[in-house]
């Protein structure tokens, strides 16, 4: 199934990063699955390696010294150089599309290695590429997730919980979800990173760490801020309302702190980039044009985009009352919640691209691989005892045998 995705890519996508992608991750995936079928013990370790060879580090190489990416990563070394220069990485009056930075201030963190560092020689402009610094996060915080699992806040490590095994991370970076996005752009991952780990940290009773974790996204993109009502809820049903308010206080005061300064020096520039161009009210045509059924209702007129947003705040209300109802009780239905509530917006919003759905599905799959791994543990502090064999009953001995 892998193997067909990746080879249409050569055929239906114009970017030269996703032709180049699409060719070298489906080499690799055909080997995964050849290797899949061997007998042998390591035939799981073999296949996973070739799958991520192929989708992820044979495309990542030739794309770093080709320097083909999406235009995106451009964008966000863009803002890392702007905000280093002015504070805020947003153009007062941008002159084209190219210009225009749609991330929330957040996002140019990843782009200041490049600012720091510029394109001096091949080691400059390798760990200035913003895709390094982006995968390189979103690792960090699976790293972190599993280790939540495993280390609740205050006690002993958990005997219930397992980790992500080196198969199953591999394997998930290596499927198209996560592959393709990395090669050719990778800032969703960040943001997909932290909303998990948000989560993660919200299952496992941790409200201030989830709200630190759920600021950070929110400092990326706006479109992750549903997160903190899918962790207060989870919060609010696992620990009760303290828990919910201080991880709500964290995740909003956090997310001001960080965006507040941005919006006070460039507050034209920011709304305009941010929240107009991306839905299509801004002065600027946005790329993000994917046949989705917001988009198609955005395109009849001023009447079909009000439309769509009537949609998509009547899809937000609808789960945000499930969210009221039927709290989330764990990990997996609160990456179930999210996942939805993105997969509305996404698809009701007046300018969407199909790549965005990656986002709620590799949330969903992470809560399951994660959640998947637990093991019973034995009951502690109590002696399980069986019942009492009846006492041999004693067999007579000759008198002959006896020993005087």
């Amino acid at each position: 199934m892998a193997a067909a995705w990746a080879a249409v890519f050569p055929f239906i996508t114009a970017p030269e990063s996703h032709r180049l992608w699409g060719t070298c991750a489906c080499v690799g995936y055909l080997c995964a699955a050849v290797a899949a079928l061997s007998a042998r013990p390591c035939g799981r370790a073999v296949s996973a390696g070739c799958a991520f060879g192929g989708a992820v580090v044979v495309p990542l190489v030739l794309l770093f010294l080709t320097g083909a990416a999406q235009s995106e990563v451009g964008v966000v070394e863009r803002s890392g150089l702007l905000t280093l220069h002015q504070a805020t990485p947003y153009l007062a009056d941008p002159r084209s599309v190219a210009e225009v930075t749609p991330y929330l201030p957040g996002m140019a963190v990843f782009g200041l290695p490049r600012a720091v560092l510029g394109d001096s020689g091949p080691p400059a402009a390798l760990l200035g590429d913003a895709r390094l610094w982006c995968a390189a996060a979103f690792l960090s915080c699976l790293w972190a997730a599993c280790r939540a699992s495993r280390l609740p806040a205050g006690g002993p490590p958990a005997s219930d919980s397992g980790g992500l095994s080196r198969h199953a991370v591999g394997a998930f970076v290596a499927s198209p979800v996560v592959a393709l996005p990395l090669c050719v752009s990778g800032v969703d991952l960040p943001l997909t990173g932290l909303l998990f780990l948000g989560l993660a940290y919200a299952a496992r009773h941790r409200p201030v760490a989830a709200g630190l974790a759920l600021a950070a996204a929110c400092s990326l993109k706006w479109t992750a801020w549903p997160a903190i009502a899918v962790a207060v809820s989870l919060l609010a049903h696992r620990g009760g309302r303290q828990e919910a308010l201080r991880g709500a206080a964290v995740a909003v005061g956090g997310t001001v702190l960080l965006v507040l300064p941005s919006a006070l020096m460039a507050p034209g520039p920011l709304v305009q980039q941010v929240f107009a161009f991306p839905t299509g009210r801004g002065p600027w045509e946005t790329p993000a044009a994917s046949p989705l059924p917001g988009r198609l209702l955005a395109d009849l007129g001023p009447a079909g985009w009000y439309a769509a947003v009537g949609l998509l705040l009547a899809g937000g209300l609808a789960v945000a009352a499930s969210l009221l109802l039927r709290p989330p009780s764990g990990l997996v239905p609160a990456a179930d919640r999210l996942a939805v509530g993105l997969c509305v917006a996404f698809l009701l919003a007046p300018a969407g691209r199909f790549g965005y759905l990656a986002l709620p599905a590799s949330l969903a799959v992470l809560a399951r691989l994660l959640a998947g791994t637990r093991r019973a543990a034995p009951p502690r502090g109590h002696v399980v005892r069986g019942a009492r064999s009846p006492r041999p009953l004693p067999v007579p001995v000759p008198a002959a045998w006896s020993v005087r």
